[in-house]
C-alpha cells in the first residue's frame, strides 16, 4: 500500500497529469477508496505550488542576473501575458486562480496557477489557499467523473 500511495502522490504532483490522472488510477488500478484517492491526490497536487511559488522569484532573479537574454525574454513574456490577461484578472482578481485550477483540463492545474501567481504578483499567503480551493473543486469533479456520477462526453 505504501508504494501505491507514493505512486499516486507522484502522479498527482506531475505537471501534465496532476490529480486528473491520479484519482482514476488510484480508484481503478489500485482499488483505493474514492475518499482516500481524493485526499492523497489533493495532497500530492499541492506539493508543487508549495515549492514553486516561493522559488519562482528567486529563480527568475538568478537567471536575470546571469543571462541577459533571459531578462529580455522573460520581461517580454511577462509584459505580453499581463497585457493579454490583465482585463480578465481585473474582473476576477485573485479568484481567477481558483477558476484556473478548478477547471479539470490539461494545463489548467496547480503548476500553471503557481506561474500565474508569480506573473501577477499574488503573494504566497494568498495564492496557496486559492490554489487549494481550486484543487479541491477539480478533485471533486474528477472523482465524480471517475465514479460515473457525471459524464462529460455522453453521446
Amino acid at each position: 500500500m505504501f508504494l501505491e500511495t507514493l505512486y499516486i502522490l507522484i502522479i498527482s504532483a506531475s505537471p501534465l497529469v496532476e490529480l486528473r490522472g491520479a484519482i482514476p488510477v488510484a480508484v481503478a488500478v489500485y482499488n483505493f477508496s474514492p475518499w482516500l484517492a481524493y485526499f492523497i491526490s489533493v495532497a500530492g497536487n499541492m506539493i508543487p505550488p508549495l515549492l514553486l511559488i516561493p522559488f519562482l522569484g528567486k529563480i527568475d532573479a538568478f537567471l536575470s542576473i546571469r543571462f541577459e537574454w533571459w531578462r529580455r525574454v522573460f520581461a517580454y513574456f511577462l509584459e505580453k501575458t499581463r497585457n493579454n490577461h490583465s482585463r480578465k484578472f481585473e474582473l476576477f482578481k485573485e479568484f481567477a486562480l481558483v477558476i484556473l485550477v478548478a477547471i479539470p483540463l490539461p494545463f489548467t492545474g496547480a503548476w500553471t496557477a503557481s506561474l500565474v501567481a508569480h506573473i501577477f504578483g499574488i503573494p504566497f499567503r494568498k495564492a496557496i489557499p486559492l490554489i487549494l480551493l481550486g484543487v479541491l473543486i477539480a478533485g471533486a469533479i474528477v472523482l465524480a467523473a471517475t465514479l460515473g456520477l457525471i459524464t462529460f462526453l455522453a453521446l
